[in-house]
């Protein structure tokens, strides 16, 4: 399962620390951050089938941060153009 969060995290050494505490916390996830998107992406892959995205919200505010799921690309393109 991947699961993708829009953020406000701008550096990469913050985007570093992330994503250690990230692999700290959740040893079974891969965790990387796209900071040339607009939307500052973290992008969270596991194999499991479910990502807790409320947890990981919670680790990125303890941090000072700002995160929120981003929805899946057919939604968006189904939305802006009524489907």
């Amino acid at each position: 399962m991947v699961e993708v969060f829009k953020t406000n995290v701008r550096a990469r050494r913050h985007a570093r620390r992330l994503v250690e505490q990230i692999h700290q916390t959740f040893a079974q996830y891969r965790a990387n951050f796209d900071l040339d998107d607009c939307d500052n992406i973290l992008r969270v892959e596991t194999s499991s089938d479910f990502i807790p995205a409320a947890e990981l919200i919670t680790l990125l505010r303890a941090a000072g941060f700002q995160a929120e799921v981003l929805p899946d690309e057919p939604a968006l393109v189904a939305h802006h153009y009524g489907g």
